[in-house]
């Protein structure tokens, strides 16, 4: 299988930003590699569109945008992107946009896709949208992944998620995705909040790249729900994985921070906007 040789990913919108940039509870990651121009989800608002501006980050490039999931912290700003890149080729799963919410206390929190975002959605023509329902190759050294089977039982879809607002219907968050890069070193993960469970994704990406080693994984990892158990067996399998790189986003928790470095070491590091990682 081929690999890329050199990659650069700078987190564009997460809940933390470096040098005055803009913070918001959301996602958005750049991805260059394999003469690639990747969007990894958008974040939920203005961040995106301050960011980019920041950081120089020219998204009319965009070769192809990725949507982890449906939720509104990571599909937001689609409008914008949309009309910053508006040839972009789209990949998310088909069941993307469901209506769904978080109930709390029997209160019920739509966090769908926005109205917004589900016209530009709806509205770009039938192939330029592409259905992922499992693996599926986007050069020959990237790949996206979906419908990824739950492989522990410690993991979970990280809250309490549902698919009507009387949260009857659990929702399993089934559309949830990954983005993959592998390199001479190993494979470069990105996650979007790893609703499947960060250890279930990794180990099928493993997998789906004939046992390659997990070089770097980058993203969410939603947590911040998780209970001191589950984040202690979430370390424990990163280790075994053993990963170059770990740098948790977004959802992960900022309580998590702390035993992530403890046990990663000079390994992890911290999420936030502005940051650019190389490979």
């Amino acid at each position: 299988m081929a690999t890329v040789d050199d990659i650069k990913i700078t987190i564009l919108v997460d809940n933390q930003a470096l040098g005055g940039l803009a913070s918001e509870h959301g996602l958005s990651l750049w991805v260059e590699g394999g003469r690639r121009h990747i969007l990894l989800d958008t974040g939920q608002g203005g961040a995106l569109e301050k960011n980019v501006a920041a950081l120089g980050v020219d998204l009319s490039r965009t070769d192809m945008l990725v949507i982890s999931h449906g939720h509104y912290d990571h599909t937001g700003a689609l409008p914008y992107v949309l009309r910053e890149a508006p040839d972009a080729e789209i990949y998310c799963h088909p069941g993307i946009l469901q209506t769904r919410y978080a109930v709390r206390d029997s209160k019920a929190k739509s966090i769908g896709i926005p109205d917004p975002a589900q016209r530009a959605l709806r509205g770009l023509p039938p192939e330029q949208v592409h259905a992922v329902g499992g693996a599926l190759m986007l050069s020959d050294s990237i790949g996206v992944v979906g419908s990824i089977p739950r492989l522990t039982d410690y993991e979970d879809t990280g809250g309490p998620f549902y698919l009507d607002p009387q949260g009857l219907t659990p929702d399993a968050i089934e559309d949830d995705l990954a983005l993959w890069i592998r390199t001479d070193a190993g494979v470069v993960v990105c996650l979007g909040c790893a609703h499947a469970g960060p250890i279930s994704t990794l180990m099928h990406i493993r997998d789906l790249t004939r046992g390659a080693r997990i070089r770097a994984v980058v993203g969410g990892f939603h947590l911040m729900d998780a209970s001191r158990e589950r984040v202690e067996r979430t370390i424990d399998a990163l280790l075994d994985l053993d990963p170059d790189l770990v740098v948790p986003c977004h959802c992960t928790g900022t309580k998590n921070s702390g035993p992530f470095r403890e046990a990663l070491g000079e390994r992890m590091r911290e999420g936030a906007a502005g940051l650019v990682l190389q490979f």
